[in-house]
């Protein structure tokens, strides 16, 4: 197993969804699983040849707290495999090949297997069970390609030679204890019957030990599998596109404030809700100081704005904050799909992949995401602002401004909620919005950081929902 864990730590760091880059991996393998067998005909000489596929549960030890990661893994004799073929993970030992599990077709059936049919796969300390939520009639077979450009997870696109509905299969990456919220989230909403979720087909839940205590078992999500809508574009491109060509984007604005608003609707009928305490506003408040204080030694040009900064937060402290409950908790225009004859569909309620299951789990200001989107409205205007300085600011400032409006209008239809009374809390979400921006674009995007400091000046200037 030593060779294992030194064949993964090697190849770990290259990978999008490691997260501690810059430093190798302290693994310690915590568990591991295998699919439900097949039942195949064939003789001795077939069966030592075939793929095998497992699963391992690793936790990187040089994190704290530690992370656990799921790898799926095919392993087949380095005779087949082709030496150039990307994703190959290497040779834990002469003779064998380990592939990453997505790509390889022996994976991705099994897995496809597990989330449609149902059943177990087992290992030591581990079993991983399948939980089909739709059936999903197809006569021919289903053909799976990894959909590229993700970062925290992995997912697989099947297709169906008969043409049938196809699926997205997300597989999940760093594990938590729990009931993942995209699944809790769109498998809830879609069963009620919402059209701004795609349709769940199936989940896989895990249990493994329990790296917190050393005692006992825990139970969490391993992957999450639901319609895929080929050919559409996110709201992020529809936006960007409109913007580019100054076309009028109040009505697509206004429609996806009001489905923003079904789906809040609907998650307050079906998960609990509570009034907002004074413990919820000293603990919101305090994170948003924190991460000011972070903000300023980072970014020095946020030091003059200190204390209107804080003085935004303190009248968003003093109004009143409606109940708390259930939201996206990482709502931008990218997690958003424009889908013909269907409107706007909501995407990857996961939340912020960042941040510990539990406050995942947790009950929130529904305001937060619609200051999440006010945000992304705004990149779109500094995104042009960067790539177009030939073009009037003015006109991409109005662009941007008449887009939040009407995405406040639509959301205020549809909720019945007073955006107009609630705009210092409104306010205080987008300005804390900004200023966590500021501190990741001075990590990752220099040159972008003009865009949420323009944001800040604007909204301590005159701290309004849609100014």
């Amino acid at each position: 197993m030593d060779s294992t864990l030194a064949c993964l730590a090697a190849w770990m760091p290259r990978q999008r969804w490691y997260a501690a880059k810059g430093r190798p991996p302290s693994l310690r393998l915590v568990a591991w699983w295998d699919p439900p067998r097949a039942t195949a005909d064939g003789d001795a000489t077939d069966e030592l040849q075939a793929p095998r596929v497992r699963t391992f549960l690793v936790a990187d030890e040089g994190s704290l707290p530690p992370v656990l990661y799921q790898i799926p893994v095919v392993s087949r004799a380095t005779a087949t495999v082709d030496a150039s073929a990307a994703h190959i993970i290497g040779s834990p030992e002469p003779g064998t090949t380990f592939i990453d599990g997505p790509f390889d077709p022996a994976y991705s059936d099994a897995l496809l297997a597990l989330v449609t049919d149902g059943g177990e796969g087992q290992g030591p300390h581990s079993v991983a069970t399948g939980h089909p939520t739709h059936s999903l009639p197809v006569a021919g077979t289903r053909t799976a390609a990894v959909l590229t450009g993700e970062q925290s997870n992995t997912s697989l696109i099947y297709r169906a030679d008969d043409g049938s509905m196809p699926i997205i299969c997300k597989v999940f990456r760093q594990l938590h204890p729990g009931l993942n919220p995209d699944i809790e989230l769109q498998t809830a909403l879609a069963d009620a019957g919402s059209p701004h979720v795609p349709r769940a087909i199936g989940s896989v839940e895990g249990t493994w030990p329990d790296l917190a205590t050393a005692q006992g078992t825990v139970s969490g999500s391993l992957a999450f599998a639901q319609e895929f809508l080929p050919g559409v574009e996110d709201a992020w491109r529809v936006a960007l596109s409109a913007a580019a060509q100054g076309e009028d984007f109040r009505g697509p604005a206004r429609a996806l404030g009001a489905a923003t608003a079904d789906v809040h609707v609907s998650l307050a009928q079906l998960f609990p809700t509570r009034v907002t305490r004074a413990e919820d506003r000293a603990s919101t408040a305090a994170t948003w100081r924190r991460r000011l204080a972070i903000a300023i030694a980072e970014v020095p040009a946020i030091a003059d704005r200190r204390e209107a900064i804080e003085a935004v937060y303190d009248r968003a402290v003093d109004v009143a904050w409606p109940p708390l409950q259930r939201i996206h908790g990482d709502y931008h225009l990218g997690q958003v799909l424009q889908v013909p004859d269907r409107g706007w569909v909501l995407l990857d309620f996961e939340g912020e992949p960042l941040r510990p299951m539990a406050e995942r789990l947790s009950v929130d200001l529904p305001l937060r995401d619609v200051a999440g989107m006010l945000r992304s409205f705004d990149y779109v205007a500094g995104s042009i602002r960067l790539d177009h300085p030939d073009r009037s600011a003015e006109a991409v400032r109005d662009w941007a401004l008449a887009a939040r409006r009407s995405f406040i209008e639509g959301y205020s239809s549809a909720s019945g909620a007073e955006l107009d009374v609630e705009s210092a809390l409104l306010a205080a979400l987008e300005l804390d919005k900004a200023v966590y921006e500021a501190i990741y674009e001075s990590r990752n995007r220099p040159t972008w950081v003009s865009i949420p400091l323009r944001a800040i000046s604007r909204l301590v200037e005159k701290p309004a929902a849609v100014s």
